[in-house]
C-alpha cells in the first residue's frame, strides 16, 4: 500500500490551497483541517509542508503574517490571495480530470 507521502505527492499545493479557502490558518492548523477533513487519512509533515507553503508564497497564492495561535503561541499565518483563489478553482479543475482517467484506466478490462 502507498505511504502517505506518496499519496499527497502532486496534490499538496491543492489540498493546501483548499485548507486555506475555508479561512486563514497557521501551519499546523492546516496540517490538522486535512487530516480532519480527511478522516486522518491525510497527513502532511512540517518536513513537506513548509515548503509547499514557502512555494506557494513566492507564487503568489499565499500571503503570511505573523499572529497569534489558537494556543497563545506566535505563528506564521497564512491566507489565501485572490490569484490563489483562481489557482485552487484550476488546480480542482485539473485534479478532476486526472481522478476521471486514473478511475477510467483502472476500471478497464
Amino acid at each position: 500500500m502507498p505511504s502517505r507521502a506518496d499519496l499527497l505527492q502532486g496534490t499538496l499545493d491543492l489540498l493546501i490551497l483548499k485548507a486555506l479557502v475555508l479561512g486563514p490558518l497557521h501551519g499546523w492548523g492546516i496540517s490538522k483541517r486535512l487530516r480532519q477533513i480527511s478522516g486522518d487519512v491525510l497527513e502532511v509533515g512540517q518536513g513537506s509542508l513548509y515548503p509547499a507553503l514557502y512555494r506557494l508564497e513566492d507564487r503568489g497564492w499565499v500571503t503570511a503574517e505573523w499572529g497569534t495561535s489558537d494556543e497563545g503561541r506566535r505563528a506564521k499565518v497564512y491566507t489565501l490571495t485572490a490569484d490563489g483563489r483562481r489557482q485552487l478553482a484550476l488546480e480542482r479543475s485539473y485534479w478532476r480530470r486526472f481522478s476521471a482517467a486514473v478511475d477510467e484506466v483502472l476500471a478497464a478490462t
